[in-house]
């Protein structure tokens, strides 16, 4: 085998790095997918060659219209591969400290409209009946890890 042989044949893992943006009340922030019926976090797909932090902050500009710093690394949560979605890889889900936004800075926020149809700032309570599961056990822990400055690891949210 040579050595590009090598590395054609290792696993693929997907790689998604999503954001913990926050309002003056604490609420974060949750948008609404025109392609699916459950709500996300502002993120995506790490796209090859980008870092994660890099990620993040591109999918921050394209999906809110805004330049947020993105600081600490909050959680590292494995994902198996969804049923129902065959030839779909594992992956490592990764959310990072997006801060507070102000109101003033939060009323500029502007959507994709073929990407994304609505925003909102929730609670965790509000963000479990719009959330996929594990995604809102993600985001509880990342609030949690932001409070305690700390980096959590997680396997499906948990």
């Amino acid at each position: 085998m040579t050595s590009g042989d090598f590395w054609t044949h290792l696993p693929t893992k997907l790689v998604g790095a999503g954001a913990l943006l926050t309002d003056d009340a604490g609420r974060f922030l949750v948008v609404e997918p025109t392609y699916k019926p459950e709500w996300e976090i502002p993120g995506g797909v790490v796209e090859a060659g980008e870092s994660p932090r890099t990620g993040v902050r591109r999918e921050l500009r394209e999906e809110l219209g805004l330049a947020i710093d993105v600081t600490d690394l909050l959680v590292i949560d494995w994902s198996p591969p969804p049923p129902g979605q065959p030839g779909r890889p594992d992956g490592l889900m990764l959310v990072f400290d997006a801060g507070v936004l102000p109101a003033d800075e939060a009323a500029h926020i502007t959507l994709p409209a073929d990407e994304l149809r609505s925003h909102r700032w929730c609670t965790d309570a509000e963000a479990a009946t719009l959330l996929a599961p594990r995604l809102a056990r993600r985001m509880t822990a990342a609030r949690k890890a932001r409070a305690a400055g700390t980096l959590l690891y997680l396997e499906e949210g948990r």
